[in-house]
């Protein structure tokens, strides 16, 4: 436990609901372990208890375990008692170790996390948009519910942070704060693993994968808003113009015997590779294997997938959705589709598949964009210069 007399030092805590493997989990955890080294910076991070099908990012934290507070109470789910607990847990935490800043995470989170900060009086109260809580993905209760809860939450943060512009366009359209409180970070991973990925033929073949099948590969969680079945429903048409085409499905979770039925159903499961759950640090030796990357999620801040596709030279079809045409560039890095436009996706997965050049000017223009944008290093300078700045202004050390 931090000591809150240490001077010298911005305090700084971060909060998400848990540490499961996805997106906005890795992205924290990298921003708490790089700010960490800051000599300036005293960072920690609670989350609640990681459970689910998903996999656990908890590992990457145990060497440094004082890094890392789990709060039983802070569940995913709406649960009246045990959020309850939670906010009152969160806010005793804050006054008693005075954090200068605290820096929520997630929509549970975020909400629970921003309520507990301004209770304790925390001087700068900072949110990462990660993806929308709120919108036309789901029904109009629910909808209400989670945009009344942003709106409450968004009184009392002092900054915005957005994986995405389309995110703090999305916001701020929605009522949420202010345009000087928003700030654009891309959501940062280790290049390195991604820029040195190789089709490595042996891989292929142990993943039933023959030398000549031109791979199109989506990494995403089998659940619902991702577009697996749009690309299923797409895959016997597709098959029929191009049969050297291969679909590979990096990730796990509920929906995933649900979507190995489906294509069995269809007569195509001999075209779909399944990998199940992989860790984080497995993925770009499966990106190396792709020839591109296809994206449909219909709920997505900035999907990390497209960046790493892109870093290894994988061009991207993707729906046009929220932060995607960010880093899918139409005719640059890739192509855009319309959600839902079956006619406009199966064109572009055929353009891509019958066009090796065209694949390497797309992946060779999309390294690029990455290279200069998507280094954890950049996404935590930009986090470090945001505190001082926010710190600076609000006079806390």
């Amino acid at each position: 436990m931090r000591n809150p007399e240490k001077s010298g030092e911005l305090r700084i805590t971060h909060v998400i609901t848990r540490l499961i493997v996805g997106g906005a989990q890795e992205n924290t955890v990298a921003s708490v372990l790089g700010l960490h080294q800051k000599p300036d910076l005293d960072v920690d991070l609670i989350s609640g208890p990681t459970t689910g099908s998903e996999g656990s990012l908890e590992p990457l934290l145990q060497s440094q375990p004082e890094l890392l507070r789990v709060l039983p109470n802070l569940v995913r789910e709406v649960h009246p008692w045990k959020d309850a607990a939670a906010l009152i847990e969160l806010t005793r935490a804050f006054r008693k170790e005075k954090p200068h800043i605290v820096h929520t995470h997630s929509s549970k989170a975020g909400v629970l996390g921003r309520i507990a900060a301004h209770r304790a009086g925390v001087p700068v109260v900072i949110h990462t948009i990660h993806g929308p809580s709120f919108g036309a993905f789901q029904g109009r209760l629910a909808n209400t519910c989670f945009l009344t809860a942003e709106r409450f939450a968004g009184k009392r943060t002092t900054h915005f942070v957005s994986v995405a512009n389309a995110m703090t366009e999305q916001y701020l359209k929605a009522g949420i704060g202010k345009a000087g409180q928003y700030s654009r970070v891309f959501s940062g991973f280790h290049l390195e693993p991604f820029l040195t990925a190789e089709n490595d033929l042996e891989f292929r073949r142990a993943l039933g994968i023959e030398g000549s099948d031109i791979v199109a590969g989506k990494i995403a969680r089998l659940f619902e808003l991702k577009g697996h079945d749009d690309l299923i429903d797409a895959a016997p048409d597709l098959l029929k113009a191009n049969p050297s085409l291969k679909f590979l499905f990096v990730g796990g979770g509920p929906w995933e015997q649900r979507l190995k039925d489906k294509v069995r159903t269809l007569g195509v499961e001999n075209r779909f590779v399944f990998t199940g759950l992989v860790p984080p640090t497995a993925v770009p030796r499966f990106v190396g294997v792709m020839d591109f990357l296809v994206h449909l999620s219909r709920r997505e801040g900035l999907a990390r997938a497209l960046p790493q596709a892109l870093a290894a030279r994988k061009p991207v079809v993707a729906y046009d959705c929220d932060g995607a045409r960010e880093v899918c560039q139409p005719a640059e890095t890739g192509f855009l589709v319309q959600p839902g436009d079956q006619d406009e996706l199966r064109k572009r997965i055929l353009e891509l598949a019958g066009d090796a050049e065209t694949r390497t000017r797309l992946g060779s223009a999309g390294r690029r964009l990455v290279e200069k944008n998507f280094s954890t290093q950049r996404m935590v300078d930009d986090l470090h210069h945001l505190y001082l700045r926010l710190a600076d202004e609000h006079a806390l050390v």
